[in-house]
């Protein structure tokens, strides 16, 4: 993606945060989540992505929040996210990761759901490996418990159980390669996060950011920080 396009696509973004926060002061979007805590263990199998932090076995503490996109009804379908905020030997590292498919094209694009436990998602803009551009996801295990993704219906649904999702690297156009396993649950502490997760400022030891996935990213983050006009 050449730098102006990608500039020019950061600004309008940008520009949206900003109107959409008029509505929602403190968060345009995601703005009701549920706060959840719990560990990653790495384990990686064959093959390599050229980032140390998903090539190493290892074992981290994360914090997470769970949220829907626009916000729309309970029971309504919506984009999910779910933000991570792993602690690293080097610091804090966050991931994004929002609902998308998993085949080739549809890892790009995002998708609602009504359902947590039936989401896959993605990173949907890649990280810069040593190796080239890579892709990380996570998919929730198969367990016949339906958690619904409106948050005060996954927290009942969810109750003192574990929330277990598998984790996975891939190239942009390649096959997904399992290397660990996210298990999280409820946050006895606080029901919400009010963490401002940020991967371009917290990024995973050894991964990069290219530079137009920055110029697109950037300044939405920046406008959702600012005070509601």
């Amino acid at each position: 993606m050449n730098e102006p396009f990608s500039g020019a696509a950061g600004v309008a973004f940008a520009a949206g945060f900003k109107a959409l926060k008029v509505l929602r002061p403190d968060r345009p979007i995601h703005p009701v989540g549920v706060a959840l805590t719990g560990t990653i263990d790495r384990q990686p199998e064959a093959g390599t992505s050229g980032i140390p932090w998903v090539d190493t076995p290892g074992s981290d503490a994360v914090s997470a929040r769970l949220s829907r996109s626009v916000g729309t009804p309970p029971g309504w379908p919506d984009i999910l996210g779910l933000a991570l905020r792993i602690t690293t030997e080097t610091g804090p590292a966050d991931v994004l990761l929002a609902s998308t498919g998993m085949s080739r094209p549809g890892r790009l694009v995002l998708t609602a759901h009504r359902h947590a436990s039936n989401s896959k998602l993605t990173s949907l803009m890649p990280y810069k490996g040593s190796a080239g551009a890579v892709l990380l996801a996570a998919r929730p295990e198969k367990t016949g418990k339906w958690l619904p993704a409106t948050p005060d219906a996954f927290r009942r649904a969810l109750g003192t159980a574990p929330w277990t999702l598998g984790l996975y690297y891939a190239r942009p156009a390649g096959r997904w390669i399992r290397f660990g396993t996210l298990v999280l649950r409820l946050d006895p502490g606080t029901a919400d996060l009010p963490t401002r997760f940020d991967p371009l400022e917290h990024s995973l030891p050894g991964a990069g950011t290219y530079g137009w996935a920055r110029r697109l990213r950037k300044p939405s983050y920046e406008a959702a920080r600012q005070p509601a006009p």
